[in-house]
């Protein structure tokens, strides 16, 4: 394992404090090596929320060799350390996900909201393809404070939500879909240019990005 950390990475272990959302390690890229490295720095900290995103089975058993009881996500591929998350404040984050295709998306954003301390609940399956399934779940988007949507292929569910509930839509492309998709970049397009107006929109594949802003702006229960 690496010793000298300051040689490849600068950990940020105050910015709970300064921006009210925790440290981030962005594992794609990095070894298993500098990752159990990391990990091991932030095991010093037991009071920071810290974030392990886009972690393969390397990187998620590097963070583990040094922080065994962290939460591990393996369908949002994100560890959570320490394992248990803040006690919910605010109000509720709804996460939909258009297919089970999109689900990596939706888990990495309803978990990064859960572990900034807001209640969360998964919408799964209720693509534009059977409108009666995501019709049948109004009650749900309609207790949310904001409501997070990833979707790949056309993109179009966040712009279907958004025309059925008065509640803030953060829209997820996902990579999702055939070759004229093109790895998202459809669903990105669609959404920024939907039907209905302030749908906010983060960028293909980010669930990190929309579960941070959708727990910023679901610090309040107000609606």
């Amino acid at each position: 394992m690496p010793d000298d950390l300051e040689s490849f990475a600068n950990l940020d272990l105050d910015r709970a404090a300064r921006r009210g959302y925790p440290e981030a390690v962005y594992c794609a890229g990095k070894t298993p090596e500098q990752v159990a490295a990391i990990a091991a720095a932030v095991r010093v900290r037991t009071d920071v929320v810290t974030l392990f995103t886009r972690a393969d089975p390397a990187h998620a058993k590097a963070v583990l060799s040094q922080l065994a009881d962290a939460h591990h996500d393996t369908d949002a591929a994100l560890l959570a350390w320490p394992p248990v998350p803040p006690e919910p404040s605010g109000g509720l984050v709804v996460v939909v996900a258009a297919c089970t295709s999109d689900l990596r998306a939706a888990r990495e954003a309803m978990q990064t909201a859960r572990y900034l301390g807001r209640r969360t609940e998964l919408m799964v399956d209720v693509g534009v393809a059977g409108l009666h399934r995501v019709l049948a779940r109004l009650d749900v988007l309609r207790r949310a404070r904001v409501i997070v949507v990833a979707a790949g292929m056309d993109g179009a569910l966040p712009s279907v939500v958004a025309g059925l509930t008065d509640r803030l839509v953060v829209a997820v492309p996902t990579s999702v879909g055939y070759g004229a998709a093109f790895e998202g970049l459809a669903a990105l397009l669609t959404m920024l240019t939907a039907c209905a107006p302030g749908v906010l929109v983060v960028n293909i594949d980010n669930g990190f990005g929309a579960g941070v802003a959708a727990a910023r702006i679901a610090r309040t229960a107000q609606r």
